[in-house]
């Protein structure tokens, strides 16, 4: 009986041509949707979500909105009220500087004849106001008992300051000649002794001890050369710092604690 002769089957040699089309329009597909997701524009979300939907024989996708689509919703609704809280921040600090401008006059004024004579400024900065009053028109060289006449120009001070509600800080300052004596082992204590005896005559005078503080920095904070006998001179000084009550916001950051071994 003759056998049949079946024919080999010609092997395709073209069908990964299928494959490589295929992927090549998914690829292409993918691309799209990325090209919508960075543009940002749900239209084109919707656009496409249709035109695949009807691609693929399925109804029309629902494009729902995105996160950044949800984000951007919500913002207008939160801006208006930071804006108003800046606003709010800027007007407190604008009056706040007015007023302290206002208190740095009358005390210019006050003591309009010492400034003249350069034994007084007066200046203002964010930190609030600073009276820095030279030494020799309060004290005698070596002491941190107030002379009599430096009680007109601190009176003065105290009056304006009185009724005023800022936190006032007086600081006693030296220069780098060392002292020691039976009263004053160092600069330190003279300098903060000096500055005690300010507080003292300022609560004499009216202004509420709560509102006081007395801080003695020694030679620590020179305004001038300790070479010469007049930067020695300006470095010997008591400064009244009024405080601003708002001040300039400042940037705190945690402290680790040390890890246990």
């Amino acid at each position: 009986m003759a056998r049949k002769k079946f024919e080999e089957e010609h092997e395709n040699h073209e069908r990964w041509l299928v494959s490589y089309a295929d992927f090549i329009t998914l690829l292409f597909a993918f691309f799209v949707v990325m090209y919508a997701i960075s543009s940002l524009n749900e239209g084109k979300y919707r656009v496409l979500s249709n035109a695949l939907g009807t691609a693929f024989g399925k109804a029309q996708a629902i494009v729902r909105p995105t996160i950044e689509s949800s984000i951007r919703a919500a913002v207008p609704a939160i801006v208006p009220k930071q804006t108003a809280q800046q606003k709010e921040n800027s007007e407190l600090l604008n009056r706040e500087k007015d007023k302290l401008t206002g208190v740095a006059r009358d005390i210019l004024k006050a003591l309009a004849p010492l400034v003249n004579q350069g034994k007084v400024r007066v200046t203002q900065s964010s930190r609030g106001i600073s009276v820095e009053i030279n030494a020799s028109v309060l004290f005698a060289p070596g002491e941190a008992k107030l002379t009599s006449e430096s009680g007109q120009a601190l009176n003065a001070v105290a009056a304006i300051l009185k009724d005023d509600p800022h936190v006032i800080q007086v600081e006693g300052h030296t220069d780098s000649i060392p002292i020691n004596t039976s009263v004053f082992p160092s600069n330190w204590e003279l300098s903060s002794v000096r500055a005690s005896s300010v507080v003292r005559l300022f609560i004499a005078d009216g202004i509420p001890e709560a509102r006081l503080t007395a801080v003695g920095h020694g030679p620590k904070f020179p305004v001038a050369s300790n070479d010469t006998p007049e930067g020695r001179q300006r470095n010997r000084r008591v400064e009244v710092m009024i405080l601003a009550r708002l001040p300039e916001p400042v940037t705190e950051v945690p402290v680790e604690k040390p890890v246990s071994q």
